[in-house]
């Protein structure tokens, strides 16, 4: 069974998209999702300031 996830409150903090959503257990959840090509970061969190911390000192690798 795949995910069904409604994203809201999406913002942009460089290359790097911030959203909240529930998770299958309604409990509110925060993403981080770096968008560069070939990057690959993305991490869950539970508050939201975590993952707009995470957002604006993510520092991408890929060249």
């Amino acid at each position: 069974m795949t995910a069904n996830r409604r994203f809201r409150r999406v913002v942009r903090i460089g290359p790097v998209q911030v959203a909240t959503y529930y998770d299958g257990r309604g409990r509110e959840k925060h993403t981080a999702a770096c968008t560069a090509p070939r990057c690959g970061f993305s991490t869950d969190y539970d508050s939201r300031a975590a993952a707009e911390l995470a957002a604006r000192t993510h520092r991408c690798r890929v060249r």
